[in-house]
Protein backbone atom coordinates (compact mmCIF):
# COMPACT_ATOMS: atom_id res chain seq x y z
CA UNK A 1 0.00 0.00 0.00
CA UNK A 2 1.34 3.32 -1.14
CA UNK A 3 1.76 6.19 1.43
CA UNK A 4 -0.86 8.32 -0.16
CA UNK A 5 -3.54 5.63 -0.28
CA UNK A 6 -2.15 5.23 3.71
CA UNK A 7 -3.22 9.16 3.96
CA UNK A 8 -6.72 8.71 2.24
CA UNK A 9 -7.65 5.92 4.72
CA UNK A 10 -5.93 8.18 7.67
CA UNK A 11 -8.58 11.62 6.30
CA UNK A 12 -11.50 9.44 6.00
CA UNK A 13 -11.50 8.22 9.69
CA UNK A 14 -14.39 10.67 11.36
CA UNK A 15 -12.14 12.14 13.82
CA UNK A 16 -9.75 13.16 10.63
CA UNK A 17 -12.92 15.09 9.33
CA UNK A 18 -13.51 18.60 9.20
CA UNK A 19 -15.89 19.68 12.48
CA UNK A 20 -18.94 20.75 10.20
CA UNK A 21 -18.68 17.43 8.87
CA UNK A 22 -18.93 15.76 12.37
CA UNK A 23 -21.76 17.60 12.83
CA UNK A 24 -23.77 16.74 10.37
CA UNK A 25 -22.49 13.40 10.45
CA UNK A 26 -23.94 13.15 14.09
CA UNK A 27 -27.36 14.76 13.47
CA UNK A 28 -28.02 12.66 10.12
CA UNK A 29 -29.30 9.67 11.95
CA UNK A 30 -32.10 11.17 13.88
CA UNK A 31 -32.77 13.52 10.47
CA UNK A 32 -33.00 10.09 8.50
CA UNK A 33 -35.09 8.61 11.16
CA UNK A 34 -37.43 11.51 11.24
CA UNK A 35 -38.01 11.15 7.30
CA UNK A 36 -38.85 7.93 7.57
CA UNK A 37 -41.57 8.26 10.45
CA UNK A 38 -43.00 11.55 8.30
CA UNK A 39 -43.80 9.20 5.50
CA UNK A 40 -44.76 6.88 7.67
CA UNK A 41 -47.04 8.61 9.02
CA UNK A 42 -48.24 10.26 5.48
CA UNK A 43 -48.87 6.43 4.43
CA UNK A 44 -50.79 5.59 7.76
CA UNK A 45 -52.14 8.53 9.46
CA UNK A 46 -52.10 11.47 7.49
CA UNK A 47 -54.38 13.42 9.66
CA UNK A 48 -51.66 13.48 12.18
CA UNK A 49 -50.02 16.64 10.24
CA UNK A 50 -53.05 18.60 11.02
CA UNK A 51 -51.39 18.84 15.13
CA UNK A 52 -49.91 21.75 15.73
CA UNK A 53 -47.29 20.33 18.16
CA UNK A 54 -46.09 17.36 15.82
CA UNK A 55 -45.72 19.85 12.77
CA UNK A 56 -44.02 22.66 15.18
CA UNK A 57 -41.52 19.30 16.26
CA UNK A 58 -40.94 18.74 12.40
CA UNK A 59 -40.31 21.94 11.79
CA UNK A 60 -38.12 22.48 14.62
CA UNK A 61 -36.33 18.96 13.25
CA UNK A 62 -35.70 20.53 9.91
CA UNK A 63 -34.02 23.47 11.23
CA UNK A 64 -31.43 22.40 13.75
CA UNK A 65 -30.84 19.94 10.49
CA UNK A 66 -30.55 22.86 8.61
CA UNK A 67 -28.69 24.76 11.41
CA UNK A 68 -25.55 21.69 11.27
CA UNK A 69 -24.58 22.52 7.43
CA UNK A 70 -24.82 26.33 7.44
CA UNK A 71 -23.52 27.43 10.64
CA UNK A 72 -19.40 27.71 10.36
CA UNK A 73 -19.00 25.46 13.16
CA UNK A 74 -14.99 25.34 12.70
CA UNK A 75 -14.68 29.13 13.38
CA UNK A 76 -17.24 29.15 16.82
CA UNK A 77 -16.13 28.07 20.00
CA UNK A 78 -15.43 23.92 19.79
CA UNK A 79 -17.90 23.02 22.15
CA UNK A 80 -20.70 25.63 20.56
CA UNK A 81 -21.58 22.76 18.73
CA UNK A 82 -23.23 21.00 21.77
CA UNK A 83 -26.06 23.23 21.83
CA UNK A 84 -27.33 21.04 18.45
CA UNK A 85 -28.15 17.60 20.75
CA UNK A 86 -29.97 20.16 23.42
CA UNK A 87 -32.16 21.72 20.33
CA UNK A 88 -32.75 18.01 19.68
CA UNK A 89 -34.37 17.60 23.36
CA UNK A 90 -36.86 19.98 22.54
CA UNK A 91 -37.74 18.94 18.79
CA UNK A 92 -38.00 15.32 19.76
CA UNK A 93 -40.48 16.65 23.20
CA UNK A 94 -42.70 18.44 20.74
CA UNK A 95 -42.72 15.36 17.82
CA UNK A 96 -43.52 12.91 21.15
CA UNK A 97 -46.03 14.74 22.51
CA UNK A 98 -48.15 15.68 19.34
CA UNK A 99 -47.48 11.69 17.75
CA UNK A 100 -49.16 10.45 20.89
CA UNK A 101 -52.34 9.30 19.12
CA UNK A 102 -49.97 7.73 16.16
CA UNK A 103 -46.80 6.26 17.30
CA UNK A 104 -46.50 6.08 21.71
CA UNK A 105 -42.98 5.12 20.84
CA UNK A 106 -41.94 8.46 19.52
CA UNK A 107 -40.05 9.72 22.61
CA UNK A 108 -37.18 6.80 21.99
CA UNK A 109 -36.29 9.41 19.44
CA UNK A 110 -34.27 10.63 22.67
CA UNK A 111 -31.98 7.90 22.10
CA UNK A 112 -30.18 10.32 19.27
CA UNK A 113 -29.23 13.22 21.29
CA UNK A 114 -28.46 10.61 24.42
CA UNK A 115 -25.96 9.33 22.38
CA UNK A 116 -24.55 11.93 20.81
CA UNK A 117 -24.01 13.83 24.12
CA UNK A 118 -22.40 10.82 25.48
CA UNK A 119 -20.32 10.08 23.02
CA UNK A 120 -18.96 13.62 22.32
CA UNK A 121 -16.31 13.47 24.68
CA UNK A 122 -16.75 16.09 25.89
CA UNK A 123 -18.11 16.79 29.71
CA UNK A 124 -19.00 13.35 30.44
CA UNK A 125 -20.83 14.21 33.98
CA UNK A 126 -23.17 16.50 32.57
CA UNK A 127 -24.24 14.69 29.78
CA UNK A 128 -25.31 11.77 31.49
CA UNK A 129 -27.29 14.34 34.28
CA UNK A 130 -28.46 16.34 31.13
CA UNK A 131 -29.56 13.11 29.56
CA UNK A 132 -31.46 12.36 32.91
CA UNK A 133 -33.01 16.10 33.18
CA UNK A 134 -33.79 16.53 29.75
CA UNK A 135 -35.99 13.42 29.28
CA UNK A 136 -37.98 14.15 32.80
CA UNK A 137 -38.82 17.80 31.10
CA UNK A 138 -39.68 15.88 28.45
CA UNK A 139 -42.34 13.11 29.99
CA UNK A 140 -43.27 15.78 32.89
CA UNK A 141 -43.80 19.11 30.77
CA UNK A 142 -47.09 17.81 29.28
CA UNK A 143 -48.19 16.53 32.97
CA UNK A 144 -47.44 19.81 34.63
CA UNK A 145 -49.36 22.21 31.64
CA UNK A 146 -52.27 20.15 31.84
CA UNK A 147 -53.91 22.34 34.10
CA UNK A 148 -55.16 19.78 36.30
CA UNK A 149 -53.66 18.78 39.86
CA UNK A 150 -50.61 16.59 39.68
CA UNK A 151 -50.35 13.57 41.74
CA UNK A 152 -47.12 11.78 42.63
CA UNK A 153 -48.32 8.93 40.95
CA UNK A 154 -48.25 11.00 37.70
CA UNK A 155 -44.48 11.75 38.43
CA UNK A 156 -43.42 8.91 39.12
CA UNK A 157 -44.70 6.42 36.85
CA UNK A 158 -42.84 7.31 33.72
CA UNK A 159 -39.86 7.71 35.60
CA UNK A 160 -38.53 4.28 34.09
CA UNK A 161 -37.61 5.98 31.06
CA UNK A 162 -35.55 8.52 31.94
CA UNK A 163 -33.91 6.23 34.28
CA UNK A 164 -33.20 4.04 31.07
CA UNK A 165 -31.60 6.96 29.26
CA UNK A 166 -29.22 8.01 31.98
CA UNK A 167 -28.17 3.93 32.29
CA UNK A 168 -27.74 4.36 28.19
CA UNK A 169 -26.15 7.58 28.75
CA UNK A 170 -23.91 5.98 31.21
CA UNK A 171 -22.72 2.98 29.22
CA UNK A 172 -21.90 5.08 26.18
CA UNK A 173 -19.77 7.67 28.25
CA UNK A 174 -17.57 4.35 29.62
CA UNK A 175 -17.29 2.65 25.88
CA UNK A 176 -16.65 6.62 24.62
CA UNK A 177 -13.78 7.20 26.96
CA UNK A 178 -12.37 3.35 26.56
CA UNK A 179 -12.55 3.94 23.05
CA UNK A 180 -11.21 7.41 23.41
CA UNK A 181 -8.07 5.83 25.48
CA UNK A 182 -7.60 2.94 22.73
CA UNK A 183 -7.99 5.59 20.25
CA UNK A 184 -5.19 8.05 22.01
CA UNK A 185 -2.66 4.77 22.48
CA UNK A 186 -2.73 3.88 18.77
CA UNK A 187 -2.12 6.92 17.77
CA UNK A 188 0.56 7.18 20.88
CA UNK A 189 1.99 3.83 18.86
CA UNK A 190 1.40 4.96 15.19
CA UNK A 191 3.51 8.29 16.02
CA UNK A 192 6.04 5.40 17.79
CA UNK A 193 6.01 3.35 14.56
CA UNK A 194 6.35 6.31 11.92
CA UNK A 195 9.38 7.54 14.04
CA UNK A 196 10.61 3.99 13.99
CA UNK A 197 10.12 3.77 11.16
CA UNK A 198 11.90 6.82 9.90
CA UNK A 199 15.12 5.63 11.93
CA UNK A 200 14.99 2.26 9.87
CA UNK A 201 15.03 4.45 6.81
CA UNK A 202 17.69 6.91 8.24
CA UNK A 203 20.12 3.78 9.22
CA UNK A 204 19.10 1.92 5.75
CA UNK A 205 20.33 4.73 3.92
CA UNK A 206 23.21 5.47 6.21
CA UNK A 207 24.03 2.06 5.65
CA UNK A 208 23.51 2.00 2.00
CA UNK A 209 25.86 4.93 1.62
CA UNK A 210 28.59 3.00 4.13
CA UNK A 211 28.43 0.11 1.70
CA UNK A 212 28.78 2.11 -1.28
CA UNK A 213 32.01 4.40 -0.08
CA UNK A 214 33.86 1.12 0.80
CA UNK A 215 36.11 0.17 -1.59
CA UNK A 216 35.33 -3.71 -0.99
CA UNK A 217 32.61 -5.40 -3.00
CA UNK A 218 30.06 -6.85 -0.22
CA UNK A 219 27.16 -9.23 -1.59
CA UNK A 220 24.80 -10.98 0.28
CA UNK A 221 23.22 -13.94 -0.11
CA UNK A 222 20.39 -16.32 1.09
CA UNK A 223 20.41 -19.93 1.92
CA UNK A 224 19.37 -20.60 -1.45
CA UNK A 225 22.17 -18.56 -3.16
CA UNK A 226 19.92 -15.38 -3.90
CA UNK A 227 21.07 -12.20 -3.59
CA UNK A 228 19.85 -9.87 -1.30
CA UNK A 229 22.44 -6.68 -0.93
CA UNK A 230 25.27 -5.64 -3.20
CA UNK A 231 26.78 -2.61 -2.82
CA UNK A 232 27.75 -0.52 -6.06
CA UNK A 233 31.52 -1.19 -5.80
CA UNK A 234 30.48 -5.06 -6.05
CA UNK A 235 27.93 -4.32 -8.77
CA UNK A 236 31.46 -2.11 -10.93
CA UNK A 237 33.30 -6.02 -10.23
CA UNK A 238 30.46 -7.78 -11.41
CA UNK A 239 30.62 -6.08 -14.74
CA UNK A 240 33.96 -7.03 -15.60
CA UNK A 241 32.91 -10.39 -15.09
CA UNK A 242 30.47 -10.57 -17.59
CA UNK A 243 30.62 -11.70 -20.98
CA UNK A 244 30.51 -8.90 -23.46
CA UNK A 245 27.59 -11.30 -25.05
CA UNK A 246 25.42 -11.63 -22.16
CA UNK A 247 23.65 -8.58 -20.40
CA UNK A 248 22.49 -9.78 -17.39
CA UNK A 249 25.11 -13.52 -17.08
CA UNK A 250 24.10 -15.79 -14.27
CA UNK A 251 26.91 -17.08 -12.06
CA UNK A 252 27.74 -19.82 -13.73
CA UNK A 253 28.22 -17.49 -16.89
CA UNK A 254 30.96 -15.16 -15.25
CA UNK A 255 34.47 -14.99 -15.88
CA UNK A 256 36.16 -16.35 -13.43
CA UNK A 257 39.47 -17.89 -13.20
CA UNK A 258 41.79 -19.10 -10.22
CA UNK A 259 45.25 -17.58 -9.23
CA UNK A 260 47.02 -18.78 -12.60
CA UNK A 261 44.71 -16.37 -14.57
CA UNK A 262 44.12 -19.18 -16.95
CA UNK A 263 41.91 -22.27 -15.06
CA UNK A 264 38.36 -21.43 -15.52
CA UNK A 265 36.45 -21.86 -11.50
CA UNK A 266 34.08 -24.71 -11.93
CA UNK A 267 30.79 -24.12 -10.75
CA UNK A 268 30.89 -25.08 -7.24
CA UNK A 269 34.15 -23.35 -6.49
CA UNK A 270 33.12 -19.98 -7.48
CA UNK A 271 32.79 -17.90 -4.02
CA UNK A 272 29.44 -17.23 -4.07
CA UNK A 273 28.44 -20.60 -4.72
CA UNK A 274 30.85 -21.84 -2.08
CA UNK A 275 29.23 -19.63 0.78
CA UNK A 276 25.77 -20.33 -0.51
CA UNK A 277 26.23 -24.19 0.51
CA UNK A 278 27.64 -22.93 4.24
CA UNK A 279 30.96 -22.66 3.54
CA UNK A 280 33.27 -19.51 5.49
CA UNK A 281 36.60 -19.14 3.92
CA UNK A 282 39.61 -16.48 4.15
CA UNK A 283 41.59 -14.73 1.18
CA UNK A 284 40.81 -17.29 -1.48
CA UNK A 285 42.33 -15.29 -4.65
CA UNK A 286 40.82 -15.60 -8.29
CA UNK A 287 40.89 -13.52 -11.70
CA UNK A 288 37.79 -11.74 -12.55
CA UNK A 289 37.45 -11.01 -16.15
CA UNK A 290 39.69 -11.61 -19.49
CA UNK A 291 42.66 -10.16 -20.77
CA UNK A 292 44.01 -6.86 -20.12
CA UNK A 293 41.03 -5.77 -17.60
CA UNK A 294 41.20 -8.91 -15.60
CA UNK A 295 41.40 -8.21 -11.74
CA UNK A 296 42.85 -10.16 -9.32
CA UNK A 297 40.48 -10.45 -6.27
CA UNK A 298 41.23 -11.67 -2.33
CA UNK A 299 37.11 -12.85 -1.49
CA UNK A 300 36.15 -13.97 2.12
CA UNK A 301 32.89 -15.27 3.09
CA UNK A 302 31.47 -15.45 6.73
CA UNK A 303 28.06 -17.64 6.92
CA UNK A 304 24.45 -16.31 8.66
CA UNK A 305 22.82 -18.58 11.39
CA UNK A 306 19.15 -18.22 12.23
CA UNK A 307 17.98 -18.79 15.75
CA UNK A 308 18.04 -22.42 15.11
CA UNK A 309 21.30 -22.53 14.25
CA UNK A 310 20.48 -23.08 10.53
CA UNK A 311 22.25 -21.97 7.68
CA UNK A 312 20.39 -18.64 6.90
CA UNK A 313 22.84 -16.85 4.05
CA UNK A 314 26.33 -15.62 3.74
CA UNK A 315 28.07 -12.73 3.02
CA UNK A 316 30.83 -12.22 0.97
CA UNK A 317 33.63 -9.38 0.19
CA UNK A 318 35.58 -8.94 -2.74
CA UNK A 319 39.11 -7.22 -2.45
CA UNK A 320 40.46 -5.99 -5.65
CA UNK A 321 44.13 -6.60 -4.84
CA UNK A 322 45.95 -6.31 -8.55
CA UNK A 323 47.93 -3.55 -7.33
CA UNK A 324 49.10 -5.29 -4.87
CA UNK A 325 50.41 -7.71 -6.52
CA UNK A 326 51.74 -5.94 -8.55
CA UNK A 327 52.97 -3.87 -6.24
CA UNK A 328 54.78 -7.27 -4.48
CA UNK A 329 56.49 -8.97 -7.84
CA UNK A 330 58.10 -4.89 -7.99
CA UNK A 331 59.52 -5.74 -4.28
CA UNK A 332 60.52 -8.97 -5.03
CA UNK A 333 62.18 -7.92 -8.55
CA UNK A 334 63.89 -5.35 -6.60
CA UNK A 335 65.18 -7.90 -3.83
CA UNK A 336 66.04 -10.24 -6.58
CA UNK A 337 68.23 -7.55 -8.09
CA UNK A 338 69.90 -6.39 -4.90
CA UNK A 339 70.81 -9.97 -3.31
CA UNK A 340 72.34 -10.61 -6.95
CA UNK A 341 74.20 -7.47 -6.39
CA UNK A 342 75.65 -9.16 -3.13
CA UNK A 343 77.11 -12.35 -5.02
CA UNK A 344 80.14 -10.48 -5.31
CA UNK A 345 81.44 -8.94 -2.20
CA UNK A 346 80.64 -12.46 -0.40
CA UNK A 347 82.42 -14.44 -3.03
CA UNK A 348 85.40 -11.93 -2.65
CA UNK A 349 84.76 -12.75 0.76
CA UNK A 350 84.72 -16.24 1.08
CA UNK A 351 87.14 -16.71 -1.24
CA UNK A 352 90.25 -14.32 0.40
CA UNK A 353 89.00 -15.98 4.03
CA UNK A 354 89.71 -19.22 2.52
CA UNK A 355 93.28 -18.32 1.05
CA UNK A 356 93.91 -16.90 4.63
CA UNK A 357 92.45 -20.27 6.38
CA UNK A 358 94.51 -22.39 4.15
CA UNK A 359 97.72 -21.16 6.37
CA UNK A 360 95.35 -21.09 9.55
CA UNK A 361 98.24 -23.03 11.46
CA UNK A 362 100.60 -20.55 11.38
CA UNK A 363 98.20 -17.39 12.67
CA UNK A 364 97.43 -16.74 16.38
CA UNK A 365 94.26 -19.09 17.71
CA UNK A 366 92.10 -16.19 18.44
CA UNK A 367 92.26 -14.93 14.81
CA UNK A 368 91.79 -18.56 13.13
CA UNK A 369 88.86 -18.85 15.63
CA UNK A 370 87.61 -15.18 14.64
CA UNK A 371 88.42 -16.20 10.93
CA UNK A 372 86.74 -19.61 10.98
CA UNK A 373 83.15 -17.81 12.65
CA UNK A 374 83.65 -14.75 9.66
CA UNK A 375 83.84 -17.79 6.99
CA UNK A 376 80.98 -19.73 8.60
CA UNK A 377 78.37 -16.81 8.69
CA UNK A 378 79.41 -15.45 5.39
CA UNK A 379 78.66 -18.83 3.74
CA UNK A 380 75.05 -18.70 5.46
CA UNK A 381 74.87 -15.24 4.02
CA UNK A 382 75.48 -16.46 0.78
CA UNK A 383 72.81 -18.79 1.64
CA UNK A 384 70.20 -16.75 2.41
CA UNK A 385 70.71 -14.16 -0.85
CA UNK A 386 70.20 -17.52 -3.20
CA UNK A 387 67.33 -18.17 -1.23
CA UNK A 388 66.06 -14.72 -1.88
CA UNK A 389 66.84 -15.13 -5.25
CA UNK A 390 65.26 -19.03 -5.78
CA UNK A 391 63.00 -19.34 -2.69
CA UNK A 392 61.38 -22.21 -3.75
CA UNK A 393 64.95 -24.01 -4.81
CA UNK A 394 65.97 -24.38 -1.22
CA UNK A 395 67.70 -27.71 -1.08
CA UNK A 396 67.12 -29.64 2.50
CA UNK A 397 70.24 -32.39 3.14
CA UNK A 398 69.01 -34.52 6.43
CA UNK A 399 72.15 -35.84 8.47
CA UNK A 400 72.80 -36.84 11.62
CA UNK A 401 73.65 -34.14 14.09
CA UNK A 402 73.96 -33.10 17.32
CA UNK A 403 71.81 -30.23 17.99
CA UNK A 404 73.57 -29.19 21.27
CA UNK A 405 76.51 -28.74 18.90
CA UNK A 406 74.56 -26.39 16.30
CA UNK A 407 73.22 -24.18 19.56
CA UNK A 408 76.89 -23.69 20.86
CA UNK A 409 78.16 -22.41 17.32
CA UNK A 410 75.18 -20.17 16.82
CA UNK A 411 75.75 -18.24 20.28
CA UNK A 412 79.47 -18.71 19.88
CA UNK A 413 78.90 -16.22 16.93
CA UNK A 414 76.45 -14.25 18.12
CA UNK A 415 78.45 -13.34 21.59
CA UNK A 416 79.98 -10.27 19.61
CA UNK A 417 76.87 -8.66 18.89
CA UNK A 418 75.70 -9.71 22.31
CA UNK A 419 78.35 -7.83 23.99
CA UNK A 420 77.46 -5.06 21.93
CA UNK A 421 73.88 -4.82 23.75
CA UNK A 422 74.65 -5.69 26.89
CA UNK A 423 73.27 -8.86 26.71
CA UNK A 424 74.02 -11.71 28.33
CA UNK A 425 73.59 -15.20 26.46
CA UNK A 426 72.62 -18.52 28.62
CA UNK A 427 72.84 -21.71 26.97
CA UNK A 428 70.91 -24.43 28.76
CA UNK A 429 70.92 -27.47 26.40
CA UNK A 430 72.66 -30.38 27.93
CA UNK A 431 74.32 -32.75 25.05
CA UNK A 432 74.70 -34.56 23.46
CA UNK A 433 71.30 -34.47 21.53
CA UNK A 434 71.46 -36.29 18.29
CA UNK A 435 69.05 -35.54 15.47
CA UNK A 436 68.42 -35.77 11.86
CA UNK A 437 68.56 -32.67 10.21
CA UNK A 438 69.98 -30.50 7.54
CA UNK A 439 72.51 -28.68 10.14
CA UNK A 440 73.18 -25.66 7.89
CA UNK A 441 69.69 -24.94 7.58
CA UNK A 442 69.09 -25.51 11.24
CA UNK A 443 72.30 -23.86 12.20
CA UNK A 444 70.38 -20.72 9.84
CA UNK A 445 67.44 -21.08 11.84
CA UNK A 446 69.55 -20.76 15.35
CA UNK A 447 71.40 -17.83 14.17
CA UNK A 448 67.82 -16.25 13.02
CA UNK A 449 66.25 -16.80 16.42
CA UNK A 450 69.48 -15.81 18.56
CA UNK A 451 70.05 -13.05 16.52
CA UNK A 452 66.86 -11.86 16.77
CA UNK A 453 66.55 -11.87 20.34
CA UNK A 454 69.85 -9.92 20.76
CA UNK A 455 68.50 -7.19 18.22
CA UNK A 456 65.22 -6.79 19.88
CA UNK A 457 66.86 -6.50 23.44
CA UNK A 458 68.39 -2.74 22.66
CA UNK A 459 68.88 -1.90 26.80
CA UNK A 460 70.55 -5.31 27.63
CA UNK A 461 69.02 -8.27 28.95
CA UNK A 462 69.21 -12.35 28.46
CA UNK A 463 69.03 -14.44 26.19
CA UNK A 464 68.39 -18.48 26.93
CA UNK A 465 67.80 -21.20 24.72
CA UNK A 466 66.71 -24.35 25.71
CA UNK A 467 66.23 -27.17 24.49
CA UNK A 468 65.20 -31.19 24.91
CA UNK A 469 63.93 -34.00 24.06
CA UNK A 470 60.04 -35.29 24.22
CA UNK A 471 58.66 -38.27 22.45
CA UNK A 472 60.20 -38.28 19.31
CA UNK A 473 60.47 -34.84 18.89
CA UNK A 474 62.95 -32.10 19.66
CA UNK A 475 61.45 -29.38 21.30
CA UNK A 476 63.88 -25.85 21.26
CA UNK A 477 63.22 -22.34 22.84
CA UNK A 478 64.76 -18.81 22.45
CA UNK A 479 63.74 -16.63 24.99
CA UNK A 480 64.68 -12.55 26.16
CA UNK A 481 63.76 -10.34 27.78
CA UNK A 482 63.49 -7.27 25.12
CA UNK A 483 61.16 -5.01 24.03
CA UNK A 484 58.22 -7.75 22.55
CA UNK A 485 55.25 -7.66 20.83
CA UNK A 486 51.74 -6.70 20.58
CA UNK A 487 48.97 -9.32 20.13
CA UNK A 488 48.63 -7.99 16.30
CA UNK A 489 52.64 -7.58 15.80
CA UNK A 490 52.54 -11.39 16.98
CA UNK A 491 49.76 -12.60 14.14
CA UNK A 492 52.06 -10.72 11.51
CA UNK A 493 55.64 -11.73 12.93
CA UNK A 494 55.60 -14.54 10.18
CA UNK A 495 55.02 -12.57 7.45
CA UNK A 496 56.82 -11.27 4.55
CA UNK A 497 58.74 -8.18 5.01
CA UNK A 498 57.40 -7.24 8.22
CA UNK A 499 58.97 -5.27 11.09
CA UNK A 500 57.17 -4.37 14.05
CA UNK A 501 56.40 -0.60 15.28
CA UNK A 502 58.86 -0.59 18.24
CA UNK A 503 61.62 -1.84 15.35
CA UNK A 504 61.19 0.32 13.16
CA UNK A 505 60.94 3.51 16.04
CA UNK A 506 64.36 2.71 17.16
CA UNK A 507 65.95 2.15 13.49
CA UNK A 508 66.65 -2.12 14.57
CA UNK A 509 68.07 -3.21 11.35
CA UNK A 510 66.78 -5.94 9.26
CA UNK A 511 64.33 -6.93 6.07
CA UNK A 512 61.66 -8.22 8.32
CA UNK A 513 62.48 -11.48 6.11
CA UNK A 514 64.09 -14.17 9.31
CA UNK A 515 61.27 -15.01 10.95
CA UNK A 516 59.75 -16.44 7.22
CA UNK A 517 62.60 -18.27 6.25
CA UNK A 518 63.09 -19.68 9.53
CA UNK A 519 59.27 -20.80 9.43
CA UNK A 520 60.24 -22.46 6.36
CA UNK A 521 62.89 -24.20 7.14
CA UNK A 522 61.34 -25.86 10.35
CA UNK A 523 57.91 -26.49 8.16
CA UNK A 524 60.57 -27.87 5.32
CA UNK A 525 61.74 -30.37 8.36
CA UNK A 526 58.12 -31.69 9.43
CA UNK A 527 58.45 -29.09 12.46
CA UNK A 528 56.38 -26.41 13.80
CA UNK A 529 57.12 -23.24 15.49
CA UNK A 530 55.62 -20.39 16.79
CA UNK A 531 55.83 -17.61 19.77
CA UNK A 532 54.37 -15.95 22.70
CA UNK A 533 55.35 -12.23 23.66
CA UNK A 534 53.91 -9.19 25.43
CA UNK A 535 55.22 -6.29 25.09
CA UNK A 536 58.05 -4.74 27.55
CA UNK A 537 58.16 -8.46 28.26
CA UNK A 538 60.17 -9.98 26.17
CA UNK A 539 59.23 -13.10 23.38
CA UNK A 540 60.01 -16.65 23.72
CA UNK A 541 59.75 -18.55 20.41
CA UNK A 542 59.13 -22.45 20.46
CA UNK A 543 59.95 -24.60 17.71
CA UNK A 544 59.69 -28.43 17.11
CA UNK A 545 62.01 -31.17 15.09
CA UNK A 546 60.96 -34.64 14.19
CA UNK A 547 64.71 -36.73 15.63
CA UNK A 548 63.63 -39.33 12.96
CA UNK A 549 64.51 -38.81 9.18
CA UNK A 550 61.67 -37.04 7.24
CA UNK A 551 60.52 -35.75 3.61
CA UNK A 552 57.44 -33.75 4.37
CA UNK A 553 57.92 -29.89 3.45
CA UNK A 554 61.14 -30.78 1.43
CA UNK A 555 61.81 -28.15 -1.61
CA UNK A 556 64.03 -30.08 -4.44
CA UNK A 557 66.15 -28.26 -6.65
CA UNK A 558 64.00 -26.34 -9.43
Amino acid sequence: MTQSSTDGLVQRHFHARSLRVRVFLSQAPLSLTVILMVIHAGAVFPQIFSNPVFATGLWMHAAIFLLCLVVPWDRLPHQAFLVIPYLDFVAVGFTREGSLPYATSAGLLMLFPVFWLSASGMARKTAVLSSLLGTLLIIWTPILLAGTPVTAGQLSKPLLFPFMMAGFSLAVVSMTASLDRQRLAVLAMDVQLRAALDASRQRERLLSTVLDTIPVGLIVVDAQGHDQLMNSTQQAFLTLAGPDHVEDPAEKDLLLFGPDKVTPLGAEDRPVRRAALGESFTNCHLWVGSGDQARAFSTTARTMKDPNGNHDGAVIAFHDITDMLAALAAKDDFVARVSHEFRTPLSSILGYTSLIMDDAQTLPSEIASSLAVIERNAERLLGLVNDLLAAKSMTYHPAPTDFAQLVAHSLAAAAPSATTNAVTLHNSVQGPLPVIVDAGRIGQVLDNLISNAIKYSPDGGTVTVRAWAEGEDLLCTIQDTGIGMNGAEQAEAFTKFFRAEPALQRAIPGLGLGLLITKSIVEMHGGTIGLQSAPQDGTTIRFTLPQSVSTHGVLQDS
